[in-house]
């Protein structure tokens, strides 16, 4: 594991340009998104029905890890603000944690290595059909919840990006169960370093039971809802609202 005291000095650069990986050009295709999609409910379906929510994804050892973690969507959200951020080493960036809980936070990079860490080897799998696998390291989403509070009507957790899709920041969401999932982390490292730019600095979530793109990078705000009805166009993210992802992204 890195050194949590190394978390505002280290190399946290990298990345430029907002352009689309083939994760995202592939699904701007009629013909592909049908065939991408065909057969899923069923195949999800027989997923729930034979796998319990709370087992563990598969992990692996540091010789099985790929040798290359490409990017998925955003290589870098080319914001002046998030220029700031990157320019100070992410030394200004906050978590902002709030919505139904009882103690809103504000987190530094800082305060989120100070929090108990896991690290953990998994396989990436993108919608596209590729996959990698890499070694990840952040403290537990489920960590972060408790000490916000959470109240009796939170259903959802919802995160705010960094990154702009026609104009309005990425959002992504998921429910309590893969909320607090042993393997749901805030991750900041990704194979002993620091996250580039490409994959999400400062901070990504890493939903270890679900397809990329419900692994939203650049978190900006960790919010909990009651319900998803207000969140984007109501199916509860950005892919679902526009190319009709499921939101249910279970692997």
């Amino acid at each position: 594991m890195i050194a949590r005291r190394k978390l505002l000095t280290g190399g946290l650069a990298g990345g430029a340009g907002l352009i689309l990986s083939g994760c995202d050009r592939v699904v701007q295709i009629p013909a592909a998104r049908k065939i991408l999609f065909a057969g899923e409910d069923m195949q999800r379906g027989l997923h729930r029905a034979l796998m319990a929510r709370n087992a563990l994804a598969p992990e692996f050892t540091a010789a099985q890890r790929s040798p290359f973690f490409r990017p998925n969507g955003t290589r870098d959200p080319g914001t002046d603000a998030y220029r700031a951020l990157q320019a100070g080493r992410f030394a200004d960036w906050r978590l902002q944690v709030g919505g139904l809980v009882t103690r809103p936070l504000s987190l530094s990079l800082s305060d989120l290595g100070a929090m108990p860490q896991r690290a953990q080897i998994t396989r990436h799998d993108c919608v596209e059909g590729w996959s990698a696998i890499a070694k990840w390291q952040g403290p537990q989403l489920g960590t972060v919840l408790r000490a916000a509070g959470l109240r009796d009507a939170a259903r959802y957790i919802v995160f705010t990006c960094a990154d702009l899709y026609g104009g309005e920041p990425y959002y992504e969401s998921i429910d309590l169960i893969d909320a607090f999932h042993p393997q749901t982390i805030l991750a900041w490292a990704l194979n002993d370093r620091f996250l580039p730019v490409m994959n999400g600095a400062p901070v990504r979530l890493r939903v270890e039971r679900q397809l990329g793109y419900k692994h939203a990078k650049y978190l900006m705000q960790v919010r909990a809802v009651a319900s998803l009805d207000g969140i984007g166009k109501g199916q509860g993210g950005y892919w679902e609202d526009n190319v009709d992802y499921d939101w249910y992204a279970g692997i």
